[in-house]
């Protein structure tokens, strides 16, 4: 298709595809073969370079397509050129109710089946009756997945360790637990854990220097936060929060802002933008990004661009896409320099970002 150009300030937009089914996570291939992406509704389709989108790939699971819920995150093994496995993560029902999968099947030569689909990891129990699954899922340099867990509107169980909503957790490529997660040796605890106190974790990204997993998660009214998960640690939700409820009162579980026992955060929005994907630029198209975290909001309608001082904090420098209107789902740096964002909307699209 024909590229359009936006132009605002120094920014330069082009759209490559349109007519996504609610857009939720992509993932490069190798070689500029394009993307992955899903559709919240329950299709993977494969994005070429030049922006032409494929029938649904073959040997998907079924996926809860409800609220929040659906077909939400990819990403390659990392081994992928080796194995082909694509991991996903949905939305699975059971009952009345359901939870966050994981899974990964073999991407076939020709993109078009996933062969051999086999489910890895399920939150248990289940709980959403379509409300806050999380999802991203993120490998480390060592290949260990981690995948980030709502608490599937639940406001006291991401304090409970027998339970996985509001956690990280870090599994094996084959599912496996590490035998070095904080809480293999507690029989009180989730074996898969590795940090816990989080509400809805929809943002995840590994530093491209420290090799450390950043994540953000949504808040309630106000609140929305930046973490850097370290094993065994608390952050917080619902017992420390900047947020309060929708309707305006307070969260009955609240202690404050900062609870002893519970990590602070590493940046807070006391306005909520609603945050979700997020990506470290890593290319060097573009000097002016680099040491830049972007990150979508969904609320906000715009692509946040973060940086850090010295002294590692966390300053936001600037609201791109503010004209665009678009709720922005996720955000991922191109092997190309660009950035690219998913809009969330029933013909969502595939946008690449640059400076003119």
């Amino acid at each position: 298709m024909t590229l359009s150009h936006v132009r605002a300030a120094e920014i330069e937009v082009e759209e490559l595809a349109q007519g996504l089914q609610h857009p939720w996570g992509m993932a490069f291939l190798p070689d500029n073969q394009g993307m992955l992406v899903t559709e919240r509704e329950g299709s993977l389709r494969h994005v070429s370079s030049n922006g032409q989108v494929s029938d649904p790939i073959n040997g998907v699971p079924e996926v809860w397509n409800k609220g929040q819920g659906g077909l939400l995150d990819i990403a390659l093994a990392p081994n992928f050129n080796q194995s082909r496995n694509v991991y996903l993560s949905y939305s699975e029902g059971g009952s009345a109710r359901a939870g966050t999968a994981v899974g990964f099947g073999k991407l076939s030569n020709d993109m078009r089946q996933l062969e051999g689909f086999k489910v890895i990891f399920r939150q248990e129990p289940k709980m959403s009756t379509g409300q806050h699954f999380g999802s991203r899922l993120v490998f480390d340099n060592r290949g260990h997945l981690y995948i980030t867990l709502g608490d599937n509107g639940q406001r006291p169980l991401p304090q409970d360790l027998d339970k996985l909503q509001g956690k990280v957790v870090r599994i094996l490529a084959d599912g496996t637990i590490p035998s070095d997660n904080p809480f293999v040796r507690d029989p009180m605890a989730r074996d898969e854990i590795w940090s816990y106190g989080h509400r809805n974790p929809q943002g995840a990204a590994l530093h491209p220097e420290s090799g450390l997993l950043w994540i953000n998660e949504h808040g309630p009214r106000g609140g929305d936060e930046i973490n850097i998960p370290k094993a065994g640690k608390n952050y917080g939700w619902p017992i420390a929060t900047h947020g309060i409820n929708y309707s305006g009162s307070p969260i009955p579980e609240a202690k404050g802002e900062q609870v002893k026992g519970t990590e602070a955060p590493n940046f807070v929005w006391e306005v909520s933008p609603a945050v979700s994907g997020m990506a470290f630029y890593t290319g060097e198209r573009f000097p002016q990004w680099q040491g830049s975290i972007f990150v979508g909001a969904l609320r906000d309608r715009s692509l946040i661009r973060l940086t850090q001082n010295q002294d590692g904090v966390i300053e936001e420098q600037e609201r791109l896409l503010k004209d665009l209107n678009e709720r922005i789902r996720d955000v991922r740096s191109g092997p190309d320099g660009f950035i690219y964002v998913l809009t969330d909307a029933d013909n969502g699209r595939l946008l690449r970002i640059g400076l003119q």
